[in-house]
């Protein structure tokens, strides 16, 4: 991977905002740029499911009807691409969500902030949405 690419702190639980964090990530594994999805509080549910809890989750019909990529699609470029996506352990916590309700075809890990600041490298965006 080239230099560059970005880390994005997923924490808020509606779908435009994890959508749009997909969306970031697969872009900058499709150019060969790193990519960390950190999911924390509400934005876990992102990883719940299928269909993940999120608020306004209808509108992943209506990208698909539209050609916009869909939820699945982009968690699946992302995984295949090789985002490195981290579960917040203080939201899990903080939350009352157990790792077993999170999706078993995501690889990812639980850490914390701290794992968050080692993965985003130097010249990487660092996001949040």
């Amino acid at each position: 991977m080239q230099e560059g690419g970005v880390s994005i702190i997923v924490r808020k639980g509606d779908y435009e905002s994890v959508h749009y964090a997909l969306s970031l990530a697969a872009a900058a594994l499709a150019v060969n740029k790193p990519a960390v999805l950190f999911f924390t509080m509400a934005g876990i549910r992102g990883l719940m499911g299928p269909p993940p809890p999120l608020d306004d989750w209808g509108r992943d019909a209506i990208n698909r009807e539209r050609g916009v990529g869909d939820f699945e699609t982009l968690l699946q470029a992302c995984t295949e691409l090789g985002a490195r996506i981290i579960v917040c352990e203080m939201g899990l916590r903080s939350l009352a969500i157990d790792r077993a309700q999170l999706r078993s075809d995501v690889p990812f890990t639980v850490a914390g902030i701290v794992t968050l600041y080692e993965e985003t490298k130097p010249g990487m965006h660092l996001l949040t949405l």
